[in-house]
């Protein structure tokens, strides 16, 4: 640190991480540096992300999405189309959510299969997400709409080896997961968003005009909201705009066919 403020030079420090995902050695070093900046990626996935967890002179949540080819990391203009799976019909078990990873808004895809359990303990796993915030949401499905989900295993996973800590993913994990338990998929070219209350209540996401731009410029034609957002947004001519105050609405909105 002293050589680089008294040459006026940039110095990159690789480091590892431990199992927790953490930064190896003693904190010290995370505390003098400006930044902190972690490349991650899956073994099996060509995409990588670089993601600034500290940030002196700056926002900290911004990603870059680079690609491995054969010249090296390229980057990728348009991270949505990466994170999206391109079909031809909906299926169940999938729902669409618009992140904000910092400034930026990046369209995801939830996956949630369900299953009856072998065992006497039913299993959850999440893939990309908050373990814990997975248990609450199931508890959630079970107390306020009667589902029994005791005896079903159920697995959730962000696709594209992104990971997801904000609140507004909430009700799509609720919607994937009502989606395969009940084999219904939802509707096409629906996005969903939303902070789930442990009353089943919707709470108000933040950046809804930045997330309603990047849906529209896909070509979705179908946005659920919590009512509280509707104060500040403006009428909506691009795209048909759906607010709901609670869960139940909310899944409702999200499901045109009858199940199978």
């Amino acid at each position: 640190m002293r050589v680089a403020k008294e040459n006026g030079i940039t110095i990159f420090t690789v480091g590892h991480v431990t199992k927790e995902g953490t930064l190896a050695g003693p904190k010290v070093l995370e505390h003098i540096v400006d930044t902190v900046m972690y490349f991650e990626g899956e073994t099996n996935s060509q995409f990588r992300v670089l993601r600034a967890k500290k940030n002196r002179f700056g926002s900290t949540n911004e990603i870059g999405v680079f690609e491995m080819e054969e010249k090296g990391m390229i980057d990728v203009v348009n991270p949505s189309e990466i994170f999206m799976a391109q079909r031809e019909e909906a299926v169940a078990g999938v729902s669409t959510m618009c992140s904000m990873e910092g400034t930026r808004p990046v369209m995801v895809e939830i996956q949630a299969l369900t299953g009856n359990s072998g065992f006497n303990n039913s299993r959850r796993v999440g893939t990309g997400i908050d373990h814990n915030r997975l248990v609450t949401l199931i508890a959630v499905l079970e107390k306020r709409l009667g589902y029994k989900l005791y005896d079903q295993d159920v697995y959730v996973s962000i696709a594209g080896g992104l990971r997801i800590e904000e609140p507004a993913l909430d009700l799509p994990i609720l919607a994937s997961i009502t989606s395969a338990y009940k084999n219904m998929p939802i509707i096409e070219d629906t996005v969903l968003l939303g902070e789930v209350g442990l009353t089943g209540e919707l709470r108000a996401i933040s950046n809804a005009k930045q997330r309603i731009d990047e849906c529209v410029k896909l070509g979705f034609k179908n946005i659920i909201l919590p009512k509280g957002n509707k104060r500040s947004l403006q009428k909506e001519e691009r795209v048909n705009l759906l607010f709901a105050d609670n869960v139940f609405t909310a899944l409702s909105l999200s499901f045109a066919k009858k199940e199978k």
